[in-house]
Protein backbone atom coordinates (compact mmCIF):
# COMPACT_ATOMS: atom_id res chain seq x y z
CA UNK A 1 0.00 0.00 0.00
CA UNK A 2 1.37 3.63 -0.88
CA UNK A 3 2.32 5.70 1.99
CA UNK A 4 -0.16 8.02 1.33
CA UNK A 5 -2.84 5.89 1.19
CA UNK A 6 -1.70 4.08 4.14
CA UNK A 7 -2.49 7.10 6.14
CA UNK A 8 -5.45 7.31 5.12
CA UNK A 9 -6.38 3.72 5.81
CA UNK A 10 -4.93 4.08 9.23
CA UNK A 11 -6.92 7.23 10.08
CA UNK A 12 -9.90 5.38 8.95
CA UNK A 13 -9.67 2.57 11.11
CA UNK A 14 -9.12 4.66 13.70
CA UNK A 15 -12.07 6.61 13.26
CA UNK A 16 -14.08 3.09 12.63
CA UNK A 17 -12.81 1.67 16.15
CA UNK A 18 -15.97 0.11 17.92
CA UNK A 19 -18.70 0.42 14.95
CA UNK A 20 -20.20 -2.83 15.24
CA UNK A 21 -22.19 -3.77 11.97
CA UNK A 22 -23.75 -7.20 9.80
CA UNK A 23 -21.52 -8.84 7.56
CA UNK A 24 -22.51 -10.90 4.46
CA UNK A 25 -20.80 -12.40 2.46
CA UNK A 26 -22.00 -12.33 -1.65
CA UNK A 27 -19.23 -14.22 -3.29
CA UNK A 28 -16.35 -16.46 -2.68
CA UNK A 29 -13.52 -13.87 -2.44
CA UNK A 30 -12.68 -12.14 0.90
CA UNK A 31 -13.97 -8.44 -0.85
CA UNK A 32 -16.70 -9.79 -2.23
CA UNK A 33 -18.94 -8.76 1.19
CA UNK A 34 -20.84 -6.27 2.61
CA UNK A 35 -21.52 -5.05 6.34
CA UNK A 36 -24.94 -3.16 7.13
CA UNK A 37 -25.08 -0.67 9.91
CA UNK A 38 -29.18 -0.42 10.79
CA UNK A 39 -30.21 2.84 11.55
CA UNK A 40 -32.58 2.53 14.74
CA UNK A 41 -35.77 3.09 12.40
CA UNK A 42 -34.80 1.30 9.22
CA UNK A 43 -37.79 3.03 6.88
CA UNK A 44 -35.58 5.64 6.12
CA UNK A 45 -32.90 5.75 3.01
CA UNK A 46 -30.61 2.71 2.78
CA UNK A 47 -26.96 4.28 1.77
CA UNK A 48 -24.41 1.56 -0.11
CA UNK A 49 -21.32 3.15 0.38
CA UNK A 50 -18.06 1.96 -1.95
CA UNK A 51 -14.87 2.67 -0.61
CA UNK A 52 -11.85 4.36 -2.51
CA UNK A 53 -7.84 3.41 -2.69
CA UNK A 54 -7.32 3.51 -6.60
CA UNK A 55 -9.17 0.46 -7.64
CA UNK A 56 -6.06 -1.58 -6.06
CA UNK A 57 -6.41 -0.52 -1.82
CA UNK A 58 -9.28 -0.40 0.14
CA UNK A 59 -11.69 -2.29 2.69
CA UNK A 60 -15.05 -1.96 3.60
CA UNK A 61 -14.58 -1.63 7.43
CA UNK A 62 -12.99 1.89 6.67
CA UNK A 63 -15.98 3.10 6.36
CA UNK A 64 -17.47 2.04 9.48
CA UNK A 65 -17.18 5.93 10.66
CA UNK A 66 -19.96 7.14 8.59
CA UNK A 67 -21.99 5.00 10.42
CA UNK A 68 -22.97 6.87 13.06
CA UNK A 69 -24.18 10.30 11.49
CA UNK A 70 -26.32 8.34 8.93
CA UNK A 71 -27.83 6.25 11.73
CA UNK A 72 -28.65 9.35 13.90
CA UNK A 73 -29.86 10.89 10.61
CA UNK A 74 -32.52 7.42 10.26
CA UNK A 75 -30.19 6.24 7.21
CA UNK A 76 -29.27 3.09 6.88
CA UNK A 77 -25.54 2.36 5.83
CA UNK A 78 -23.97 -0.71 4.05
CA UNK A 79 -20.32 -0.68 3.12
CA UNK A 80 -19.54 -2.67 0.27
CA UNK A 81 -16.05 -4.20 -1.22
CA UNK A 82 -15.25 -5.47 -4.32
CA UNK A 83 -12.12 -6.86 -5.84
CA UNK A 84 -9.04 -5.29 -6.24
CA UNK A 85 -6.67 -4.78 -9.09
CA UNK A 86 -4.12 -5.34 -10.54
CA UNK A 87 -5.50 -9.23 -9.67
CA UNK A 88 -8.48 -8.25 -10.99
CA UNK A 89 -9.06 -6.11 -13.97
CA UNK A 90 -12.68 -4.38 -14.99
CA UNK A 91 -15.40 -5.11 -15.54
CA UNK A 92 -14.86 -7.72 -12.39
CA UNK A 93 -15.35 -4.73 -9.86
CA UNK A 94 -17.91 -3.42 -11.56
CA UNK A 95 -19.71 -6.80 -11.68
CA UNK A 96 -19.31 -6.99 -7.84
CA UNK A 97 -20.66 -4.07 -6.88
CA UNK A 98 -23.54 -5.08 -9.15
CA UNK A 99 -24.20 -8.21 -6.86
CA UNK A 100 -23.48 -6.42 -3.31
CA UNK A 101 -26.33 -3.47 -4.60
CA UNK A 102 -28.43 -7.12 -5.29
CA UNK A 103 -27.54 -8.65 -1.95
CA UNK A 104 -28.14 -5.28 -0.15
CA UNK A 105 -31.77 -4.89 -2.10
CA UNK A 106 -32.80 -8.55 -0.65
CA UNK A 107 -31.41 -8.32 2.85
CA UNK A 108 -34.35 -5.75 3.31
CA UNK A 109 -35.61 -9.00 4.21
CA UNK A 110 -32.95 -9.72 6.90
CA UNK A 111 -33.03 -5.95 8.50
CA UNK A 112 -36.15 -4.64 7.36
CA UNK A 113 -34.83 -2.03 5.70
CA UNK A 114 -36.44 -0.01 2.92
CA UNK A 115 -35.62 -1.64 -0.24
CA UNK A 116 -37.36 0.64 -2.56
CA UNK A 117 -34.89 3.89 -0.76
CA UNK A 118 -31.68 1.85 -2.00
CA UNK A 119 -29.08 4.85 -3.02
CA UNK A 120 -25.13 4.46 -4.02
CA UNK A 121 -22.35 6.23 -3.07
CA UNK A 122 -18.49 6.08 -2.70
CA UNK A 123 -15.36 7.74 -2.55
CA UNK A 124 -12.52 8.26 -4.99
CA UNK A 125 -12.42 4.75 -7.01
CA UNK A 126 -15.79 3.93 -4.73
CA UNK A 127 -17.31 6.98 -6.24
CA UNK A 128 -16.61 5.83 -9.99
CA UNK A 129 -17.95 2.58 -9.45
CA UNK A 130 -21.02 4.06 -7.67
CA UNK A 131 -21.59 6.57 -10.84
CA UNK A 132 -21.25 3.41 -13.15
CA UNK A 133 -24.11 1.57 -11.66
CA UNK A 134 -26.43 4.72 -11.72
CA UNK A 135 -25.55 5.46 -15.36
CA UNK A 136 -25.71 2.21 -17.12
CA UNK A 137 -28.80 -0.18 -17.29
CA UNK A 138 -27.48 -3.22 -18.21
CA UNK A 139 -26.95 -5.05 -14.78
CA UNK A 140 -30.29 -4.87 -13.22
CA UNK A 141 -32.35 -7.41 -14.64
CA UNK A 142 -29.89 -10.34 -14.86
CA UNK A 143 -29.88 -9.88 -11.22
CA UNK A 144 -33.96 -10.00 -11.26
CA UNK A 145 -33.77 -6.44 -9.72
CA UNK A 146 -36.42 -3.63 -11.00
CA UNK A 147 -34.65 -1.03 -13.29
CA UNK A 148 -34.96 1.49 -10.90
CA UNK A 149 -33.37 0.21 -8.15
CA UNK A 150 -31.19 3.03 -7.68
CA UNK A 151 -32.82 6.41 -6.49
CA UNK A 152 -29.71 8.19 -6.97
CA UNK A 153 -25.90 8.38 -6.58
CA UNK A 154 -23.63 10.59 -4.07
CA UNK A 155 -20.21 10.23 -5.59
CA UNK A 156 -17.32 12.25 -3.47
CA UNK A 157 -14.39 12.64 -5.53
CA UNK A 158 -15.33 10.64 -8.55
CA UNK A 159 -13.44 9.61 -11.55
CA UNK A 160 -16.01 10.19 -15.08
CA UNK A 161 -13.66 9.67 -18.09
CA UNK A 162 -10.90 7.25 -18.53
CA UNK A 163 -10.81 8.27 -22.33
CA UNK A 164 -7.35 9.90 -23.64
CA UNK A 165 -7.07 13.16 -22.68
CA UNK A 166 -9.66 13.29 -19.34
CA UNK A 167 -6.40 14.52 -17.05
CA UNK A 168 -5.61 11.61 -15.68
CA UNK A 169 -1.78 11.04 -15.75
CA UNK A 170 -1.11 7.49 -15.65
CA UNK A 171 -3.75 4.89 -16.59
CA UNK A 172 -6.00 2.97 -13.88
CA UNK A 173 -4.09 -0.74 -13.78
CA UNK A 174 -7.79 -1.99 -12.98
CA UNK A 175 -8.85 -0.87 -16.64
CA UNK A 176 -6.73 -4.16 -17.66
CA UNK A 177 -4.47 -4.19 -21.19
CA UNK A 178 -4.57 -1.57 -23.02
CA UNK A 179 -7.47 -0.54 -25.36
CA UNK A 180 -10.12 2.02 -25.96
CA UNK A 181 -13.34 -0.58 -25.10
CA UNK A 182 -12.32 -0.36 -21.51
CA UNK A 183 -11.46 2.94 -21.70
CA UNK A 184 -15.10 3.95 -22.89
CA UNK A 185 -17.02 0.81 -21.33
CA UNK A 186 -15.66 2.09 -17.51
CA UNK A 187 -16.28 5.46 -18.03
CA UNK A 188 -19.68 6.93 -16.39
CA UNK A 189 -19.90 10.02 -18.76
CA UNK A 190 -19.91 7.73 -21.69
CA UNK A 191 -23.02 5.63 -20.50
CA UNK A 192 -25.03 8.40 -19.29
CA UNK A 193 -28.93 8.73 -21.07
CA UNK A 194 -32.28 10.43 -20.05
CA UNK A 195 -32.72 6.85 -17.77
CA UNK A 196 -29.71 7.02 -15.43
CA UNK A 197 -30.55 7.91 -11.55
CA UNK A 198 -30.18 11.46 -9.81
CA UNK A 199 -26.86 12.74 -8.87
CA UNK A 200 -25.57 14.49 -5.87
CA UNK A 201 -22.10 15.47 -6.83
CA UNK A 202 -19.17 16.19 -4.94
CA UNK A 203 -15.63 17.24 -5.02
CA UNK A 204 -13.21 19.84 -2.50
CA UNK A 205 -12.03 23.15 -3.70
CA UNK A 206 -8.62 21.44 -2.84
CA UNK A 207 -9.49 17.88 -5.01
CA UNK A 208 -7.24 16.78 -7.70
CA UNK A 209 -7.41 18.96 -10.39
CA UNK A 210 -8.45 17.17 -13.36
CA UNK A 211 -11.08 15.17 -11.11
CA UNK A 212 -12.93 18.94 -10.81
CA UNK A 213 -13.07 19.25 -14.50
CA UNK A 214 -14.39 15.63 -14.46
CA UNK A 215 -17.35 16.81 -12.44
CA UNK A 216 -18.34 19.86 -13.67
CA UNK A 217 -18.31 18.44 -17.46
CA UNK A 218 -20.15 15.13 -15.86
CA UNK A 219 -22.95 17.74 -14.63
CA UNK A 220 -23.20 19.82 -17.50
CA UNK A 221 -23.36 16.29 -19.98
CA UNK A 222 -25.44 14.61 -18.04
CA UNK A 223 -28.61 17.49 -17.33
CA UNK A 224 -28.48 17.94 -21.19
CA UNK A 225 -29.90 14.59 -21.08
CA UNK A 226 -32.20 15.45 -18.48
CA UNK A 227 -30.82 13.81 -15.49
CA UNK A 228 -31.09 15.51 -12.14
CA UNK A 229 -27.84 16.71 -11.03
CA UNK A 230 -27.04 18.62 -8.12
CA UNK A 231 -23.17 19.70 -7.53
CA UNK A 232 -21.44 20.55 -3.90
CA UNK A 233 -18.18 22.06 -3.48
CA UNK A 234 -16.61 21.36 -0.45
CA UNK A 235 -14.17 24.13 0.67
CA UNK A 236 -10.72 23.69 2.24
CA UNK A 237 -10.82 20.21 1.34
CA UNK A 238 -8.46 18.16 -1.00
CA UNK A 239 -8.84 14.35 -2.27
CA UNK A 240 -8.27 12.90 1.14
CA UNK A 241 -9.36 15.08 3.66
CA UNK A 242 -12.98 15.55 1.98
CA UNK A 243 -13.59 11.77 3.11
CA UNK A 244 -11.90 12.48 6.38
CA UNK A 245 -14.81 14.86 7.02
CA UNK A 246 -17.68 13.69 5.63
CA UNK A 247 -18.73 12.67 8.71
CA UNK A 248 -18.87 15.77 10.41
CA UNK A 249 -21.63 18.13 10.83
CA UNK A 250 -20.15 21.66 10.43
CA UNK A 251 -18.98 20.41 6.45
CA UNK A 252 -21.72 21.10 4.59
CA UNK A 253 -21.67 17.04 2.61
CA UNK A 254 -23.31 14.72 5.60
CA UNK A 255 -26.31 17.02 5.44
CA UNK A 256 -26.61 18.02 2.26
CA UNK A 257 -26.35 14.00 1.54
CA UNK A 258 -29.16 13.54 4.14
CA UNK A 259 -31.34 16.13 2.46
CA UNK A 260 -31.30 15.59 -0.71
CA UNK A 261 -32.14 11.62 -0.16
CA UNK A 262 -34.80 12.75 1.80
CA UNK A 263 -36.06 14.95 -0.74
CA UNK A 264 -35.60 12.26 -3.78
CA UNK A 265 -37.92 10.12 -1.70
CA UNK A 266 -40.80 12.94 -1.37
CA UNK A 267 -40.56 12.52 -5.38
CA UNK A 268 -39.51 16.28 -5.34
Amino acid sequence: MPEGLRFIHETLMRMADGIGGHEHRYGDDPSQSLIVYPAARPNGPVLLFLHGGGWTNGYKEEMAFLAPPFNAAGVTLVSAGYRLAPRHVFPSNFNDVADAVAMAWRLAEVHGHNRDALFVGGHSAGGHLASLLATRDDWQAPRGLPGNVIRGCLPISGSYDFTPGAGSSVRPRFLGPPGLFNEVAASPIFQLSDRAAPFLIAHGSDDLPHLKVQSEKFALVARAKGVPVEALEVDGVNHATILLTAADPDKPWLAAAVAWMRTRLDGH
